[in-house]
This record gives C-alpha cells, structure tokens and sequence, in this order.
C-alpha cells in the first residue's frame, strides 16, 4: 500500500530526532508519571508479556523492562528499530523486537498480557483491522492501553488551524525545535490521506472497540497534564493527548471521562 510506503520512509527520516525525544523523557521527571500510569493501568502479574507497537527508538521497553517485564516491539521501520535494539542492549535489558505491520501480526493467538500503543494508532491506514490484530493477541483478561490524540484534525477546522498555529509560535518561544519544512510538508500530505485525520476521537474508538469484543472501558480525554513538559503541553494545547484502557472480556461497559 503506497501510503504505507510513505509513512515508513518518512519515519526511518525521523529516527535521530525522535530518538532524543524519548531519551529527554527517560532521563526527565515525567518518567515517573509513564511508570504510575502503566501500573494503575495494567492487569495483574509478576512479570508480564507486553506487546509495544510502533515502539520507536524504544521507549516503552525500556521504561517496562526496569519495571521488570519482558517486552516485544515492533515497527513498520528498520532503523528505529536500530535505534531501540542499541538503546535496550545499552541499558543492560532484553527484549524481542520485530519489523512488523501493526495490521498484520504474525503471533499466536492470546500471546500477551498487555499491549501498549502510544502516537501510533493515528497512522493506521485500516483501524479496524488493526483493532481485531491487537484482540486477536491478547491473552483473556490482556489490556489494551492506547495513548494517541487529534494530531491533525486543525488541518479540517478553521478555528482550531488559528489556535494550533499560536500553540506552535509558544511552543516555539518555550524551546521547541522546529520541523524542517520538508519535513512538515512531508507529514502533512502524509496526515492527509490518513483515516484519522478527519475523525474526532476517541469518541469514534469506543464503539468499536466494544464492537470487536473488548469490554470495561476507559477513557481519559486529556492526559496532558500528566505526560507533557511545559513545551508539550504549549504545543499541544488545542488538541490534547488522550488514553484508552480495554479489556479483553466478556463484560462490555464503558467508564471513565470524555
């Protein structure tokens, strides 16, 4: 699929500056807060299988490999997943990493406790499907946690292109490091043609989610206060960061905020 293609070789571009992303929050005090919000949010067990899809540079198996589970990444891109190898075998830990499309997983049935999914599910080029992969994956009782958010929605609203363009100029003025314009041009077109973009969540997850088959529900509709720095929180004023926690069972309902 072509606009897979150009997600991938847009990212592979993308791997350094990502990569001092995560190393700022690993090293920084929001470390903590990511180590909180795993542990209130995930299933029970001494030492669980995670499944981290899009892992990037590695973030999550890191952060869940010192909290003493064993973690599986994967990623559409073969130099982040470069990149997370060396940054896992530096921190002394072991995890399995795989080139890989989130749509089409090539593990067993019921194979993790819990899969992790951060910035990510924006990209998917068919949801659904990638929905179903994930249920397919999990363990009975295996969690799903997705923190994503309405990264490109602004492009289709007026009034929220205004608001997001001052967010950037403040973000901008509080240290963040601008795109090159090829760069944002590129991620642009690319966002353009994406499911996503146009889709108001994670009001649209929900039912289909329960659709699928996960159940015990719950959405935070902005979790900027507890992840961002004060430049994330700038940029992304507009448009917030949300997480939703599903449940592989039986007990379908839905509980938390929007």
């Amino acid at each position: 699929m072509q606009i897979q293609k150009r997600i991938e070789g847009y990212w592979q571009n993308e791997n350094e500056r990502y990569n001092e992303v995560i190393q700022s929050e690993l090293n920084g005090v929001k470390k903590e807060v990511w180590v909180q919000l795993i542990e209130e949010n995930r299933p029970t067990g001494e030492k669980l299988e995670v499944l981290d899809i899009g892992t990037g540079p590695g973030f999550f198996p890191l952060l869940l490999s010192e909290m003493g589970h064993h973690v599986t990444g994967i990623d559409c891109t073969e130099s982040m997943l470069e990149t997370a190898k060396e940054n896992v075998r530096m921190a002394g830990f072991d995890a399995s990493f795989h080139l890989m499309d989130a749509h089409k997983l090539t593990f067993e049935d019921n194979s993790f406790d819990m899969i992790l999914i951060r910035n990510v599910t924006w990209l998917m080029y068919d949801p659904v499907t990638a929905y179903k992969e994930w249920y397919r994956v999990l363990k009975p009782g295996g969690r799903l946690l997705i923190f994503d958010g309405n990264w490109y929605l602004w492009m289709y609203n007026d009034e929220w292109k205004e608001a997001f363009e001052r967010d950037q100029e403040e973000a901008v003025k509080l240290g963040f490091k601008k795109f090159s314009k090829e760069s944002k041009e590129e991620g642009n077109k690319i966002a353009d043609e994406l499911y996503f973009s146009k889709i108001r969540r994670p009001q649209w997850d929900i039912p289909q989610l329960l659709n699928i088959g996960f159940g015990k529900i719950m959405v935070d509709a902005d979790v900027s206060e507890k992840i961002h720095n004060e430049v994330s929180k700038a940029r992304y004023r507009t448009i917030p960061p949300f997480m939703i926690r599903a449940e592989k069972t039986d007990k379908k309902y839905l509980y938390g905020q929007l």
